[in-house]
């Protein structure tokens, strides 16, 4: 993994606004930095990155699976026991998945090592799927990149083709909420990527969700819901005062029920325990157990619903505080994992994030920060591949 300066298109702003990315530059900071690129080979990609990725996810999977079947994992994934038998009945029937997205750190010397699993509403996907081809397309055309470079992006490929695979002749709606341009740009490029697959789509703000008759959700003129994409986490819509009605099962949902045992930063000290010392894994545990860590090492504190770096807190050997985020968690169940640090490129810490579509590897995008801890602001990076 080699980082390198590239010329920045003379009219990225008018490329940006042409292409819909309205969000590229985020309280007057840049988000899109295409100011530098990251290379690799394709023997690191297929190694270092796709194949732990389709691992990790199988054994995600697992822990699905025995969490269906466990209550006490349940209650220590703090999921409400209203949900519990309808979670089991959602991973049973086999509800369609859509997308996640796993974060690595990764040094280059030394497998990737797994952060956490963003398996229910991951964003930075138009940038990673879309807009980062648009610039590799470019780049490759300028020459300031090899003519035979490469990506490793088959994001929106995948991304048709899963829609071809659900498809219905019932429209299928999609949703999230309308304070976020972020989010309504996500919401729209997946909208748009249904449609490429021959799916009669609507949009629909979630405050906009109607309540008919029997306890169906209903669209502004009344009609029933019956599948619908949510950009909107699950524990939420459990804890919402309508979330009793996904017991009944009315509505397919795209992230499915189940996906609330990966969306769950529980998920982390399950899969150590589990798969202990597998070589893509950081020690983790259950706020109230044992350390699976020596004395002296420096570990991390995460909320269990944390998002986008909330009230993660980093920790030294002596229980000093190296780096804390601030944000809406500080009340959630906690989690702990052991410590390893991003990599470093002169001011910025580096993060990869890798995409998985249809229970498949297929794309990634990199993401920057000042800091240690990795939020919604830090910056997007686009990569290639030569080799």
């Amino acid at each position: 993994m080699l980082r390198h300066d590239v010329p920045v298109r003379k009219n990225l702003n008018q490329i940006a606004c042409d292409h819909g990315f309205d969000f590229h530059i985020i309280d007057d900071e840049i988000y899109w930095d295409e100011s530098r690129a990251y290379r690799f080979t394709l023997r690191q990609i297929e190694e270092q990155i796709e194949k732990p990725t389709a691992e990790l996810h199988q054994m995600c999977l697992d822990i699905v699976d025995r969490a269906v079947k466990d209550e006490q994992i349940l209650e220590q994934l703090a999921i409400p026991p209203l949900y519990w038998d309808v979670i089991a009945e959602s991973w049973r029937s086999g509800d369609p998945t859509l997308y996640g997205r796993m974060d690595f750190v990764w040094c280059g010397d030394k497998p990737v090592k797994l952060l956490e699993y963003n398996a229910d509403t991951p964003t930075s996907l138009y940038e990673s799927a879309y807009f980062q081809w648009v610039w590799l397309e470019d780049a490759r055309r300028s020459g300031i990149i090899p003519r035979d470079a490469d990506q490793f992006n088959a994001i929106q490929e995948r991304l048709i083709a899963r829609f071809g695979e659900l498809y219905s002749r019932e429209p299928f709606y999609f949703c999230c909420c309308g304070d976020s341009d972020e989010d309504r740009s996500t919401v729209l490029y997946l909208q748009d990527c249904a449609q490429q697959a021959g799916q009669e789509t609507r949009f629909l703000y979630l405050e906009e969700l109607g309540l008919g008759v029997g306890g169906v959700l209903t669209d502004l003129d009344d009609n029933v819901i019956q599948r619908a994409f949510k950009l909107y986490p699950l524990e939420w819509m459990m804890r919402d005062d309508n979330g009793p009605l996904l017991r009944k099962r009315r509505e397919q949902w795209v992230e499915p029920l189940w996906k609330s045992v990966l969306s769950n930063k529980g998920l982390l000290p399950l899969l150590w325990r589990y798969f202990p010392n597998h070589p893509n894994l950081l020690p983790a545990w259950f706020d109230g157990e044992t350390p699976c860590i020596q004395g002296g090492e420096s570990y991390v504190r995460k909320p269990m619903f944390s998002r986008e770096g909330g009230n993660v807190t980093i920790f030294d050997g002596y229980q000093q505080v190296l780096e804390h985020a601030d944000g809406d968690y500080a009340d959630e169940p906690m989690i702990y994992q052991a410590f390893q640090s991003l990599p470093r490129f002169g001011d910025s810490y580096t993060l990869i994030g890798s995409w998985i579509v249809d229970d498949e590897a297929c794309g990634m995008g990199i993401r920057e920060d000042s800091t240690l801890i990795t939020k919604d602001t830090s910056r997007f990076i686009p990569h290639y591949i030569v080799g």
